[in-house]
């Protein structure tokens, strides 16, 4: 089994688990709002990931950075669930399970996630219009965009929306142009 997959059977039932508590409680959005901040802290701490994926630091310690970190970002529920992680041993599981119940707020909420690439910023309006077209591709009632940046692309940009996939990059219509003159020649 790899990685993927073992992360994958971990962090869905803990995610289901957290939607759970999240509806009974009304903080279906909330928690939505906190899982991305906490992706954010994670992502941008390699340390804090080192420190979360090492059986040799005690739990205590991990609780008291869990609460140093999180506590003014997240509702005391959410905080009470990063704990029973630590305690449960699946902390190192956190990002896919905050991944995971992203996913199943985005269902409930019949809302997809637009994966775009960019070789440049977007502005607040291309950004509007891209949330548009996927809107009309996918018939979704609203739409999430995840940009990055990427300068190979040269120009344009690629949106992947689940398995389809929209490339309107200068280094895409090259290639495709390349595979044009390669299979004429």
């Amino acid at each position: 089994m790899n990685d993927s997959t073992v992360s994958s059977e971990v962090s869905a039932p803990y995610a289901e688990a957290l939607m759970s508590i999240a509806k009974d409680r009304d903080l279906a959005d909330r928690f939505g709002e906190d899982a991305g901040r906490l992706i954010e802290t994670i992502d941008a701490s390699a340390e804090l990931v080192r420190l979360f994926e090492n059986p040799l630091v005690s739990p205590a310690i991990k609780k008291g950075v869990l609460r140093q970190v999180a506590a003014d970002q997240v509702d005391p529920v959410m905080l009470s669930f990063l704990l029973l992680l630590v305690d449960r041993g699946r902390i190192m599981f956190l990002r896919p399970i905050l991944q995971q119940y992203q996913a199943l707020l985005r269902e409930l909420r019949q809302t997809v996630l637009a994966e775009v690439t960019a070789a440049v910023e977007l502005s607040a309006e291309q950004q509007g219009a891209i949330r548009q077209r996927v809107t009309e591709i996918t018939g979704a009632e609203q739409v999430d965009l995840a940009v990055e940046i990427d300068a190979s692309l040269i120009g344009g940009l690629i949106i992947k929306v689940g398995s389809q996939v929209i490339d309107a990059s200068l280094r895409g219509q090259l290639r495709r142009i390349g595979l044009q003159l390669n299979s004429a020649a």
